[in-house]
């Protein structure tokens, strides 16, 4: 795993030497694959637009290399800490959208996400047993829906 995770980090610092780019990536082994910490005077256009080019890079190295890692390794790409804090911002939006739920009753449906930002929507939620999410619509369209779950009345006995 360890060449798999220079192979990566190789392949990006190429790409940003090629692009003019003062960005660095440095690669480690994690438990869930390799972690790409990158760096730089660039780094801001990494983070810009909602992180799209970290994305785009992360998607390219994961393309490119993880068919070499062992099954359901991957590679995570991250940028001054922007993973983190995409988190912990997640976890606000998903508490903040169960509340709203349970106060109106009403299904709450979030704007578009990554396959990766639902799955942190889906995870914090999890828990909430009067809550249920799922996924909605097809490919770059899809998006994550927050409702109540149905009370199923059961008879009672007679």
């Amino acid at each position: 795993m360890k060449e798999v995770c220079q192979q990566a980090q190789d392949f990006l610092n190429n790409v940003f030497q090629g692009a003019g780019l003062d960005l660095h990536a440095a690669a480690v082994e994690a438990a869930d694959g390799c972690f790409v910490d990158l760096d730089g005077q660039d780094a801001s256009l990494l983070r810009a637009e909602g992180a799209e080019l970290l994305e785009a890079l992360e998607h390219l190295v994961n393309q490119s290399f993880a068919r070499s890692l062992p099954e359901g390794k991957r590679i995570l790409c991250d940028v001054e800490g922007f993973r983190a804090i995409r988190e912990a911002e997640l976890c606000a939006m998903a508490r903040h959208a169960a509340e709203r739920v349970r106060s109106t009753g009403s299904p709450f449906t979030f704007g578009l996400m990554t396959a990766s930002e639902r799955r942190v929507i889906h995870l914090t939620l999890a828990k909430d047993e009067d809550l249920q999410t799922e996924s909605i619509g097809e490919g770059s369209a899809r998006r994550l829906k927050v409702s109540p779950k149905s009370q199923t009345s059961t008879p009672s006995p007679p």
